[in-house]
């Protein structure tokens, strides 16, 4: 049997990024973080990190994160009828993008968290990529518009949120004037989360363009919007975030009645026990 505190400083090394934060959150020291790892990689007779050129599990790593994740949710359910194990915080570790964290989140697991006594710890991802910080091990769950499930893994659709093109009327009238076109999309500069975000991509394919385009990258949503109302350029944005800038005219639609729906899907680990279970249904109660 594995020693829980070697797969405990394993994930810690893993979610802080680093041996030193690991041994400060642990309460030890680094070198005795450096010493459980060896130890942990002894006793499976593999490496568990990649230390170069950036800290990442190996497989086996991933295989032991994802045990240690599933591990600590059914700890969760056993409190419940053995409370003298219950930890003062418990802590579940998630990825998700920016839209929903910036939108519909925070009303949708607020009471949740509260009930279950629960501590978040939200990794911001785009909903293109957020599912591979699962695969690797780093989360429990992942909110994504990826529909395949890890092995292992299970998936729930929740929805879809709806993203429109927009910019201010005094940057539509300066690029748009002529309509919405190829020589316009080459021209004007768009707005990006971040080099994974492909939303600009989908829905320049959707409405024909295929082609290069200029582009701001902006790793925040709001930061995002304050972009687009300064007239720096048009993005995706959700349309439940924008609706009062939409109302109060101060954003418009660059591509009249076009849309980009996204789905969303829920993932996390098969027998994570009834705490996952319980999140689930309150996402999926929001979205319904």
């Amino acid at each position: 049997m594995v020693d829980y505190k070697l797969l405990e400083a394993l994930a810690t090394v893993i979610e802080t990024g680093g041996f030193e934060r690991a041994g400060v959150t642990l309460g030890l020291s680094q070198s005795a973080i450096s010493q459980r790892i060896r130890t942990l990689e002894v006793r499976i007779g593999q490496p568990v990190l990649l230390r170069s050129p950036v800290l990442k599990a190996t497989p086996a790593g991933q295989q032991l994160l994802n045990h240690v994740q599933q591990v600590k949710l059914l700890e969760r359910d056993l409190a419940k009828s053995l409370p003298a194990l219950s930890e003062p915080a418990a802590r579940l570790r998630i990825a998700l993008n920016a839209d929903s964290l910036a939108t519909w989140w925070a009303s949708a697991i607020s009471d949740f968290c509260s009930n279950e006594a629960l501590l978040l710890d939200m990794v911001v991802e785009d909903q293109d990529t957020a599912l591979r910080r699962m695969r690797e091990g780093d989360v429990a769950a992942c909110l994504c518009s990826n529909p395949q499930p890890a092995a292992g893994a299970r998936c729930v659709p929740l929805g879809t949120m709806t993203y429109l093109a927009l910019a201010t009327p005094s940057y539509q009238k300066r690029y748009f004037s002529q309509g919405f076109n190829e020589q316009s999309v080459r021209a004007a500069p768009a707005i990006i989360f971040g080099p994974n975000d492909q939303l600009q991509h989908r829905f320049l394919a959707q409405v024909g363009y295929h082609g290069a385009f200029p582009y701001h990258l902006c790793p925040s949503s709001e930061g995002f919007m304050k972009l687009a109302l300064a007239g720096m350029g048009y993005g995706m944005i959700p349309e439940i975030q924008a609706r009062q800038e939409i109302e109060a005219g101060r954003l418009v639609s660059i591509a009249a009645s076009q849309s980009l729906e996204v789905e969303l899907y829920w993932h996390f680990w098969r027998h994570s026990g009834g705490v996952m279970e319980r999140l689930t249904t309150a996402l999926k109660a929001a979205h319904s």
